[in-house]
């Protein structure tokens, strides 16, 4: 629904609820002539209706758009809470919600982890600290994913890919520039599939990672090395190394 739609509704809402209230025959609040429940039930509602409608007219009409702060974005509930801002879009919230499981899902390998390494090694040991590295890098690729994310979210009109990419679309405009505009939202979401898709990958390789620790049975440095699950990630690393949000 348009911004414009919604205040109709409110503007409706507001009037149907006072009618309602101060009609005899339903609820029957009166003002000065009944009793004092009836008589402050009808002030209040006098005087929150316009307080309603004001507000109302405010966030629909002349608050900015929600966004978050890239730059602020450091901790796990940080990219959570940036996330959660953009749920009300609706054509996202399914991707949205995708990205926050995944967040949640890479603490929970990251602490399997490292509780790993530390059963198998001494953090003061080469093979400890290599393994420690290589998390900690697939962890910043990992949430440099999310922060492109949400810095498409920002930017990313929710009312006008409704219109232009649903089925009713503007008839004063034709057709090549309709679809010239629901390409560019399309790119919006190709970008946001494809870097769940990116992560969702990085979550496998560390699985598989996780998986090949326990197996290990030597502390040897160059066996670690010739490991799958370390030779993968690395080579997702490297490609990925010159990734710009």
């Amino acid at each position: 629904m348009s911004r414009l739609m919604k205040l109709v509704l409110l503007i409706a809402g507001v009037v149907l609820v006072d009618v309602f209230a101060l009609s005899p025959g339903l609820l029957g609040a009166d003002i000065g002539g009944g009793g004092i429940l009836e008589t402050a039930f009808g002030v209040t509602l006098l005087v929150m209706s316009p307080i309603v409608l004001l507000y109302g007219s405010y966030s629909l009409l002349l608050k900015p758009p929600v966004t978050a702060a890239i730059r602020g974005l450091a901790t796990q509930e940080d990219f959570i809470d940036a996330l959660r801002r953009f749920r009300s879009i609706k054509a996202l919230k399914p991707d949205i919600t995708q990205v926050i499981d995944q967040i949640e899902r890479l603490e929970k390998k990251k602490l399997a982890l490292f509780d790993l390494l530390g059963h198998k090694f001494d953090p003061s040991e080469l093979s400890y600290r290599r393994f420690s590295n290589v998390i900690h890098e697939v962890n910043r690729l990992f949430y440099q994913y999310v922060r492109g994310i949400v810095s498409r979210l920002n930017v990313f009109d929710a009312a006008e890919y409704d219109k232009f990419a649903g089925t009713r679309k503007p008839s004063w405009l034709s057709g090549k520039l309709l679809q010239e505009r629901a390409a560019l939202y399309q790119e919006y979401v190709t970008y946001i599939t494809g870097s769940i898709g990116a992560n969702e990958e990085i979550l496998l390789k560390l699985d598989k990672l996780l998986l090949e620790i326990s197996r290990l049975d030597s502390t040897d440095y160059e066996a670690i090395e010739a490991m799958l699950g370390m030779r993968e990630i690395d080579a997702l690393i490297q490609q990925t190394k010159f990734y710009k949000q």
